[in-house]
């Protein structure tokens, strides 16, 4: 079953279409527009409230966001679904070498590799040609969109979002929440809930507050 009928979702599909180790039952989505409908021709079963009524498949959240996938994940542990109930989706060109490992309930799209010791926490989102060197670690809900390259022993906070083709470099963290902006190159730590952009990489915001620039800019929309 998958939860939240998104592109993210209709990647998933064409991951799972090319393998024999899952068959799709359907969405479960909150959307109110799609309900009942086909999404990649797949049926949209009902809301995510109603997950504790499927009591025996398997569940994989398709949310982009890594808080996103975690709030979504606290709602289903409030109906009594336990780790043990999410899938695990990889395309079947991801190779897994021995001494790393995927957590549980994560997607690993097209062309992303792993070398040695790696640790992908739970619901790990990582899209395509991302590399992850040796003895790196992510934790849970983070997200790596395509082309991020880590080097090696870096450390991905919890729910940090990492845009497409940034990099970071090798022995760095990048805490809990921060956002990496698009082909942002990271020369240094990055605390949590923090936002870095730029070649090098430098902060621009503090959750919603402008660090520098045009302060008009750092206006909640």
């Amino acid at each position: 079953m998958l939860i939240a009928a998104s592109g993210l979702a209709r990647e998933v599909l064409s991951i799972i279409r090319g393998s024999d180790q899952y068959r799709v039952v359907g969405f479960l989505d909150d959307s109110s527009v799609i309900q009942g409908r086909l999404v990649g021709g797949v049926n949209v079963l009902g809301t995510i409230a109603e997950a504790a009524l499927y009591n025996y498949p398997q569940f994989l959240i398709c949310v982009g966001s890594g808080t996103g996938r975690q709030q979504i994940a606290e709602r289903l542990a409030h109906q009594g679904i336990t780790r043990e109930r999410f899938a695990t989706v990889l395309d079947p060109g991801v190779r897994v070498p021995p001494g790393c490992t995927v957590g549980y309930g994560s997607i690993l799209l097209s062309n992303v590799v792993l070398t040695a010791d790696v640790t992908l926490g739970a619901h790990v989102v990582a899209m395509p040609q991302v590399t992850l060197t040796h003895d790196d670690a992510v934790e849970d809900f983070a997200t790596l969109c395509a082309g991020v390259t880590l080097g090696g022993g870096v450390r991905i906070g919890r729910a940090a979002y990492l845009g497409m083709n940034s990099s970071i470099r090798q022995g760095l963290a990048i805490g809990a929440e921060a956002v990496i902006g698009m082909g942002a190159s990271v020369l240094q730590d990055v605390p949590a809930g923090e936002t870095w952009a730029g070649v090098p990489a430098k902060k621009l915001y503090d959750g919603l507050q402008l660090v520098s620039g045009d302060p008009a800019e750092g206006r909640e929309a």
